[in-house]
């Protein structure tokens, strides 16, 4: 009998994290970078792509979303990563179908060469990817 409360419990708390893991984003603070800069899109054709090389598993890109225009449906971002040797791809990013929050990380656990392509319109956004600091 103590069994089954056990594994009920699981179950419903799996599903509580699964609704929650939206608001509430992982935290880490970030050592030497790989990449850091700043970048403004101000329209919907405004298109950067960035390499760097990672050599730490664990690392992490950290990006902070500045809105450019008083109504939010106008400002969006996103961004793809891609690991250049295994081809393995994660799309993050800001408004529209995602987050509205403002400062997003990501932990990351691959090394390797990474291209990440942004787009966005009518946001300023600081991208960092940097190692993790244990």
């Amino acid at each position: 009998a103590s069994a089954t409360p056990a594994s009920a419990a699981p179950v419903a708390s799996a599903t509580s994290a699964a609704v929650a893991t939206v608001t509430p984003l992982p935290s880490f603070s970030l050592g030497d970078h790989y990449l850091q800069k700043s970048y403004s899109f101000q329209s919907e054709k405004d298109l950067v792509s960035e390499q760097f090389r990672v050599d730490n598993p664990s690392w992490g890109i950290d990006i902070n979303i500045l809105p450019l225009n008083d109504d939010l449906q106008y400002c969006w971002f996103e961004m793809t990563v891609t690991n250049r040797d295994t081809g393995q791809k994660e799309t993050y990013g800001y408004g529209r179908s995602y987050s509205y929050e403002k400062h997003q990380q990501f932990p990351m656990y691959v090394t390797g060469p990474y291209q990440v392509d942004m787009k966005g319109n009518r946001v300023k956004v600081d991208f960092t990817a940097a190692k993790r600091n244990p």
